[in-house]
């Protein structure tokens, strides 16, 4: 069990990475704790000595922010605020989400510009570190204002409220504390505003999908070099020169990974009958280079945010003010999570097309890689499959952002739709596992007939790994499972052992 310390250090994609695998802890810094309770203590003076309204503070929210609340009712007003928001509705986001959630959350407040009390951040982390994950809903949030349903449901059990996964099934928040010894929290002045305004659902997911982003790229690259190996492809396109007068960073690096990764092939440096090969191989840097940068940009713009304060109002002890203003508006990220959907689709979308022309019966290949064609059907449906994946990414590649739907009487007259644009780019991830599982069950079925020759020392390691979990189809079987070992595969260390 590991430990990582909330501190002004930034978290990275590294970080997150560790903390997706499980096995790790948080723990607040002294010089966290200390700007959290300097930031309270400050809001607190200025409460006891100010009438002067301050908005979420003592007024109501969105339109009703020019309603005044009363000293004494200062917590049920953000009881209520968290309550009356928690309404979020669909499927259940995955629990590596929330945990994600709870994690941006804790980093946020935790730079002391929120307000809140010590004991709230506090326990946020014991629920982090026990486990503690709160049932969270997929819709309800436009990207502005905050995730505010997302994240209501998340604070919720900190009024023992709401239901939490536990030992992974879901129990009352309430039974939960009481089990734990956990008290119930009253919320002070702002609190509940902290944790609802912010982007802390949008940043999961989008954090998430640059992890596995990342992850995709190179496991595409591999297969691509792989289906361009076994299609008895030219190696010319690769060469350094081509890309020295072209430059874009991403189209550069792979030209140089899949020159690389092929080094020692028999079947690379082979005599070729053809002059070119079509554009799904030929044009690998070009495609697989421009998605590269596509990433490359959504990974700044998200890495920036998770280490960003994004909730409203920001209080500012030292400089004695309290400002108004809209950083928990997610039109950075809803932007940077359409661009990753379409670069994460475009790798899925030639993916299929070397898959189809690997079965198409060319370049002394067997029709559907099957020895006995007629009564076995081989990899024929397979690609119909893909297929299916790579139209169903086309439309959930549709922007989010450039959608907005006016809220609160008028107040909240422009969203960023960030959180749809987040659970699209999901999915997409998810079904670019399954197209690039579909080509790599093809790739290393052509391969088995280019033997005897051998493609690089790196891709036979992949392939002999890849084929503990996924054998050689000599006769039709149900390959659906073969599909599902293919994606628990690229999902393992063992995908990118050398990479």
């Amino acid at each position: 069990m590991s430990v990582h310390i909330i501190s002004a250090e930034q978290l990275t994609l590294q970080s997150i990475a560790i903390f997706l695998s499980g096995g790790v802890t948080v723990e607040l810094s002294d010089s966290s704790k200390e700007k959290i309770s300097k930031c309270r203590s400050y809001l607190d003076e200025k409460l006891k000595n100010s009438t002067q309204p301050i908005y979420g503070i003592n007024t109501g929210f969105g339109s009703l922010y020019n309603r005044n609340i009363s000293t004494n009712q200062l917590e049920t007003l953000q009881e209520n605020l968290v309550k009356s928001h928690a309404c979020g509705t669909g499927p259940e986001v995955p629990q590596e989400i929330v945990r994600l959630m709870l994690l941006l959350k804790i980093q946020s407040l935790s730079y002391g510009y929120s307000g809140v009390q010590l004991g709230t951040v506090q326990r946020l982390a014991d629920m982090l570190n026990q486990n503690v994950l709160p049932r969270v809903f997929e819709m309800g949030s436009l990207g502005a204002s905050g995730d505010l349903a997302p994240l209501a449901h998340l604070t919720l059990p900190l009024l023992n409220e709401g239901e939490v996964f536990f030992n992974g099934e879901p129990v009352a928040s309430a039974i939960v504390s009481e089990r734990l010894g956990w008290p119930r929290l009253h919320l002070a002045a702002k609190e509940g505003l902290a944790l609802l305004n912010g982007t802390q659902f949008m940043s999961a997911y989008g954090v998430w999908i640059c992890h596995h982003a990342q992850r995709l790229l190179h496991l595409a690259s591999r297969i691509g070099a792989l289906s361009l190996d076994t299609f008895d492809g030219r190696p010319d396109p690769f060469e350094d020169d081509v890309h020295a007068i072209r430059p874009h960073n991403g189209q550069r690096r792979i030209a140089a990974s899949i020159r690389e990764m092929l080094q020692g092939s028999e079947l690379i440096t082979q005599p070729k009958k053809h002059v070119q090969d079509p554009y799904s191989f030929r044009c690998i840097p070009q495609v697989h280079g421009a998605s590269a940068d596509a990433i490359d940009y959504a990974t700044n713009v998200f890495l920036i945010e998770i280490n960003s304060v994004t909730d409203n109002p920001n209080v500012f002890p030292d400089e004695d003010k309290i400002v108004s203003a809209g950083n928990f508006h997610g039109q950075p990220l809803a932007l940077a999570l359409d661009f990753i959907a379409i670069a994460l689709s475009e790798l899925g979308s030639i993916s299929e097309r070397r898959t189809y022309q690997l079965i198409s019966g060319l370049r002394d290949l067997p029709a559907y890689l099957v020895a006995n064609p007629g009564i076995n059907s081989g990899l024929m449906i397979p690609q119909y499959t893909a297929a299916s994946l790579v139209s169903q990414n086309k439309q959930l590649c549709s922007p989010a952002s450039v959608d907005s739907i006016v809220s609160s009487n008028g107040q909240e007259d422009h969203v960023s739709m960030g959180a749809n644009a987040a659970t699209k780019a999901f999915r997409i991830v998810q079904n670019a596992y399954s197209i690039l599982a579909i080509e790599l069950i093809t790739a290393c079925q052509a391969l088995t007939f280019r033997r005897p020759l051998r493609t690089s020392v790196v891709l036979e390691e992949f392939v002999h790994n890849f084929r503990q979990e996924v054998p050689f189809i000599e006769d039709d079987r149900v390959l659906h499972k073969d599909i599902q070992n293919a994606e628990t595969f690229l999902k393992s260390p063992k995908a990118l052992h050398n990479a």
